[in-house]
């Protein structure tokens, strides 16, 4: 991507750092599967305790995830964790990642996992599309242009 400018409040840098670290994407990765609960989603990622700790606090604080508070019978209030808006709309990120570490970095046998359609069964694809409807291959067929929020960074 060759710009011309650069900007002091890029978006990219700007998500980066609220997800830009691994146990948060794993944790997002259980939170899309349907986990919810702090020890179901420790035993599936491994998360140290205090790494998983703060990771939820954040995504929590970020607004990407809430708490709903649960109990079982005979145990002390607890909470689960539930995606937000914010955290769904992360989806297509993830499936992304997931699907460029399919295509370079999946053992022999193929990738570890498939994501498919529930009511057809068809493997779920990613497609760029420009507002009128037109398939993007890449980003040479792509021009940054600045944005009504653009600050622009100083030399």
């Amino acid at each position: 991507m060759n710009v011309p400018f650069r900007v002091d409040n890029c978006s990219i840098e700007r998500t980066l750092d609220i997800v830009g670290e691994k146990w948060t994407f794993l944790v997002l990765r259980e939170a899309f599967s349907g986990v919810r609960r702090f020890a179901d989603m420790q035993a599936v990622t491994g998360a140290p305790r205090q790494v998983l700790s703060a990771r939820l606090a954040r995504l929590v604080e970020e607004g990407l995830l809430r708490k709903e508070p649960y109990r079982e019978p005979g145990q002390r209030q607890r909470d689960e964790y539930r995606l937000t808006d914010k955290g769904r709309d992360l989806y297509p990120l993830l499936v992304a990642l997931m699907h460029w570490g399919d295509r370079y970095l999946a053992d022999d046998d193929g990738p570890p996992v498939l994501l498919t359609h529930r009511d057809c069964g068809a493997p779920i694809e990613l497609h760029f599309r420009c507002a009128d409807g037109h398939e993007v291959s890449g980003p040479r067929e792509v021009t940054p242009l600045l944005g009504t929020g653009a600050r622009i960074r100083s030399a």
